[in-house]
């Protein structure tokens, strides 16, 4: 009689078709999903529940691979509407990707395609099968770690090249990202904030003028600002100070963005200042906080594992409020450095960090976390119409 038995891995093992490789050469096996191929990048981790392709279309996770916390991503598929990076076709944001479950079937009325395919189409490497909670566990005492990932779906790796790859990358900072990100050109959006069972609707009423400096900028914050009844024209990172007050604008606004803050401030900084003295009302999140921060006379620092998800406590400290928050980055203003005539008008309840200022005398304040909540929770929104209330006393009083 013929043997037919087929040789098979041992019982209950599969032969990895991905792994992630830190720098301190440690080797993390997994199931590969999305693009193959292999690339440097920061790891981190994010504890959305919700929100996944808002996150990995995100920017401001340029160069950096999401370690998602919450065990089951893809449930409810994806979709064209969710994307959160003005040029899909770029691909700007996360390169890579890891889940603790394998991604479902989708169950969604809104969803186009399943998570792998989309992945696929994206450029985003991604793994899972892996325990998500060691790895967070490593990053929180370890801080953020440089890696590479790859995926192969033969599971032909060479080890050893890899681990030297991680090792080698020099990491996030010191480098200018936003420079990659922006737009290459200034153009007008009028797309408002997506209702359900209606989608995305188109601002008609228009009178104020909103100039947002794009350093990653994301979709949902341009729907927010179009949505005060404004016109809103988006310009490049390197856009001059002369340039923007050439387009008369009533609001400036400074995006989120990735990347090392003081990289970007070699020409964001001298633009800033000019537009500060001007008097014209300004607003920044994220990046944008960072820069107006650095623009007055502050300072950055490298966060140890740095504040990535939905459900992030932040108060207020003239009213004692407490607003739970979107957050994402891995950079932060040094409150220690704030200079006279800057005000610091919120911080973070998990680490004290500093998460907002103001001007003395101006109508000029920015915020570390993402208030137009995408994802996240809304508890922010209301920054947007301050912004807008700013720009409408300072365009009466001119």
């Amino acid at each position: 009689m013929t043997n037919t038995a087929k040789t098979t891995l041992p019982w209950g093992s599969t032969k990895p078709t991905a792994l992630l490789v830190l720098a301190d050469g440690t080797v993390i096996e997994g199931k590969g999903l999305g693009r193959t191929g292999s690339i440097e990048a920061e790891v981190c981790f994010n504890t959305a529940m919700t929100g996944y392709e808002e996150i990995l279309t995100d920017p401001s996770y340029t160069d950096q691979i999401v370690t998602f916390t919450f065990p089951h991503i893809g449930n409810v598929g994806a979709n064209a509407e969710d994307i959160e990076d003005l040029t899909p076709a770029q691909r700007h944001g996360a390169v890579g990707a890891i889940f603790k479950a394998d991604i479902t079937h989708p169950s969604n009325y809104r969803a186009a395609e399943g998570l792998d395919k989309w992945l696929t189409q994206r450029g985003i490497i991604a793994l899972c099968g892996i325990d998500t909670r060691a790895l967070t566990s490593f990053i929180r005492e370890n801080g953020l770690t440089n890696a590479v990932i790859a995926h192969d779906k033969n599971g032909v790796f060479d080890v050893e090249a890899l681990k030297e790859r991680a090792r080698k990358w020099s990491g996030l900072v010191g480098l200018d990202l936003a420079k990659d990100v922006t737009e290459g050109q200034s153009s007008e959006w009028d797309e408002t904030p997506w209702v359900w069972n209606e989608g995305y609707g188109h601002e008609k009423k228009k009178d104020i003028h909103i100039v947002a400096v794009d350093y990653g900028v994301k979709r949902n914050i341009l729907r927010l600002l179009a949505g005060l009844e404004a016109r809103v024209t988006v310009v490049p990172a390197k856009t001059t100070a002369e340039e923007i007050l050439a387009l008369n604008p009533d609001g400036i606004f400074l995006s989120n963005g990735p990347g090392d803050p003081a990289a970007t401030a070699e020409y964001a900084v001298p633009m800033i200042k000019k537009l500060v003295e001007t008097g014209i009302p300004m607003f920044g999140i994220c990046l944008g906080h960072q820069l107006l921060a650095l623009a007055m006379g502050a300072k950055t620092v490298k966060m140890h594992q740095g504040h990535h998800g939905a459900n992030h406590p932040v108060q207020d400290k003239e009213t004692g409020k407490v607003e739970i928050v979107s957050m994402n980055h891995g950079f932060a203003v040094d409150a220690k450095t704030l200079p006279q005539g800057v005000e610091e008008t919120q911080i973070s309840l998990f680490d004290g960090s500093n998460c907002g200022i103001r001007l003395v005398g101006k109508p000029v304040f920015s915020v570390q976390q993402h208030p137009e909540a995408s994802p996240g929770p809304q508890d922010s929104h209301y920054l947007f119409q301050q912004f807008a209330k700013m720009i409408r006393e300072h365009k009466k009083a001119a």
